[in-house]
């Protein structure tokens, strides 16, 4: 028997034998990582079950409208006798997926251009300060309305005005690596810029990168919800979350609260599941920020 083993059972207590279970409730990485594992599963999971739920949604059903949250229906019916929480996990589905190729599309954009700001100097710093400066939520409208509006134009107002903040931040920690001394020799050495880019910046880069990727999905998903809400987004015949929740104003009034706390409810666990996955994320690759 092992010296802590024998401490254990003298003291009287008995830890967790198996090493990742003590990995994970004694370390806090190992927490940190778990809640990670946590957010993921969830997101995964509502992704999955709005494909599988999308005709449901959509189904009408007159003999049980405007039903209460009970057994059958968890989060109520409407006043088309849609299953309300079918309903709702499909609009978020359909966020997600949104969110998936807006994020992607603004990292990408603020990846290339915060490095360009740091090797080229002031012509893209001012790109990036004009889109600072100008009003976020009037620019998403004026883009998502002259591409059409839909998914296309949601997806396209987003994408191109979610990079400018994360475009900041790469560019300050590309600057800071710029001035180290081993990409001063690479230079002397002869390196082009876009050489110094591949070989130093962008290997340093990825960890920013990722937290910054994930998240944009917060706000992609926010924004989406805000503009279809205001009727600049999604079609009224789509179900997501900023038409679900632009068609229950008409009904509070009424005392059909569930048409709106269930699925804002829900809009806000996504977005909270994201930052954790994002913060998370962060902590695990820069160890440093645990402690903040």
């Amino acid at each position: 028997m092992s010296m802590e083993a024998h401490e254990t059972e003298k003291n009287g207590e008995r830890r967790p034998g198996t090493s990742w279970v003590r990995l994970i409730f004694y370390s806090q990485r190992g927490r940190i990582a778990a809640g990670v594992i946590c957010a993921a599963v969830f997101l995964t999971a509502i992704a999955f079950l709005g494909n599988i739920w999308l005709e449901d949604a959509m189904a009408v059903d007159f003999s049980r409208k405007n039903l209460p949250p009970g057994p059958l229906y968890l989060f109520g019916t409407d006043w088309l006798g849609r299953d309300m929480m079918k309903r709702t996990i499909a609009g978020l589905s359909l966020s997600i997926r949104l969110g998936c190729v807006t994020a992607a599309a603004g990292a990408l954009i603020a990846l290339a251009l915060g490095t360009a700001a740091a090797l080229m100097g002031r012509a893209v710093d001012g790109l990036i300060d004009l889109m600072l400066g100008i009003p976020h939520m009037l620019l998403l409208i004026l883009i998502s309305y002259a591409a059409g509006k839909g998914f296309r134009g949601v997806a396209a107002g987003i994408a191109l005005t979610h990079w400018p903040s994360l475009a900041r931040l790469l560019r300050a920690e590309a600057l800071q690596i710029k001035t180290s001394q081993y990409v001063g020799i690479s230079q002397k050495l002869g390196m082009s810029p876009f050489q110094v880019a591949a070989r130093h910046l962008l290997p340093q880069l990825a960890p920013q990168f990722l937290t910054g990727l994930i998240l944009l999905f917060p706000h992609a998903i926010l924004h989406e919800a805000s503009i279809t809400f205001l009727g600049f987004g999604l079609p009224p015949e789509t179900p997501a979350a900023g038409v679900i929740l632009s068609e229950s104003m008409s009904y509070l009034m009424t005392g059909k609260w569930w048409l709106a706390v269930f699925p804002g409810a829900a809009l806000v666990s996504v977005v909270l599941a994201f930052e954790w996955l994002g913060q998370g994320l962060k902590a695990l690759l820069d160890p440093g920020s645990a402690h903040e």
